[in-house]
């Protein structure tokens, strides 16, 4: 199911020459010591381009399992939070970092493939599965054990693996790493839409970790490295937020039926919750997939800075279609450190 990867467009003295630079910029975010959300800043986006955050509209689904009735979840939670793909070339972007068996640290195949034959239903014009692992080099390894080769090829969807496919430099929209360009790749560019598909889990570096965080696995780790390294240097809250920046995913769908708490985003436990989280806005899906966790989204420094640019944080502005997350809430033991995200 995997497609082979085309030779990357990048000879070896360019890149040489952009490492060299990139490690400058490295340097110099580093040196500002960036907090975020620091009062007296510059605007770190680009208004232009970032109006101030409308309403936003997301759907918690339940879903007791994974053994039926998926695509007609997300089908029900893509129409309640108004999706639009029609003739859309879609990207789905799950979170598969690693694979362990018996353990829950990935989108689930079954939830991914039921996505695909839901947006083909709603219409898109093509649905196409892509993600970068960014712990283990071997794409094709975690494709496989996982068991997504295998639901993908029941679905007839191609995969595209995003650490070795062509890529080119696009310009930041925000500045809270230093870094003034990140290298895309084609298959995320060429998308009319992008929906980031994590796994609901907690994150031993950053609380938590959800669709925005999830778009870590867009970059090219044959750029930043594994687990994309460069990064890590540069600062993973502020890579999170520009990334998205670039990215602009236009949809999340929240794997939440078993999700993993403690020291996630690959060691943590497996916990059951029975949802799917589907929102219209990253940001709005966040603070309600947070919620659900037992978490307070506004500590998680990440989301919160997300919230003044990127979507809509602010729980008075986020429409709830389905079902009342109140009766989700399961509390997950935090990562280490991070007891202060509890409500």
């Amino acid at each position: 199911m995997t497609e082979p990867a085309p030779e990357p467009r990048i000879d070896r003295r360019t890149f040489l020459v952009r490492a060299a630079g990139t490690a400058a910029v490295f340097g110099g975010a580093a040196a500002l010591g960036w907090r975020l959300g620091h009062p007296g800043r510059p605007t770190p986006w680009n208004e232009r381009i970032f109006p101030p955050p409308g309403e936003a509209r997301v759907a918690v689904l339940r879903a007791p399992s994974y053994d039926r009735g998926l695509e007609a979840i997300v089908l029900d939670g893509l129409r309640a939070v108004g999706a639009d793909v029609g003739g859309a070339r879609v990207l789905l972007k799950p979170n598969m970092v690693e694979y362990d068996p018996g353990s829950s640290i990935n989108t689930d195949p079954r939830l991914v493939a039921a996505a695909v034959t839901a947006l083909r239903r709603m219409g898109a014009a093509s649905v196409t599965v892509a993600e970068g692992p960014g712990h283990r080099r071997d794409t094709g390894y975690v494709v496989t054990a996982s068991g997504l080769a295998e639901a993908l090829h029941d679905v007839d969807t191609s995969f595209v693996d995003l650490n070795t496919g062509v890529a080119a430099p696009r310009q930041t929209n925000s500045s809270y790493t230093g870094l003034r360009e990140l290298w895309i790749p084609r298959a995320v560019t060429d998308a009319d839409v992008v929906i980031s598909m994590p796994k609901m889990k907690t994150h031993h570096w950053v609380g938590v970790t959800l669709s925005l965080k999830n778009l870590f696995g867009t970059l090219p780790g044959r750029v930043y490295g594994w687990p994309k390294n460069a990064l890590h240097w540069a600062g993973i809250e502020g890579s999170i937020l520009d990334i998205a920046a670039v990215v602009r995913p236009s949809y999340a769908i929240v794997d939440g039926i078993v999700g993993m708490e403690g020291n996630g985003p690959i060691d943590g436990t497996s916990k059951s919750v029975g949802v799917v989280v589907i929102g219209d806005d990253p940001v709005a899906t966040d603070v309600v997939s947070a919620t659900i966790m037992g978490m307070d989204p506004s500590r998680v420094a990440y989301i919160r800075e997300a919230g003044r640019f990127l979507g809509q944080a602010d729980p008075d502005r986020i429409v709830q279609v389905g079902e009342d997350p109140a009766a989700f809430v399961t509390p997950f033991a935090p990562a280490p450190g991070f007891a202060s995200l509890l409500r």
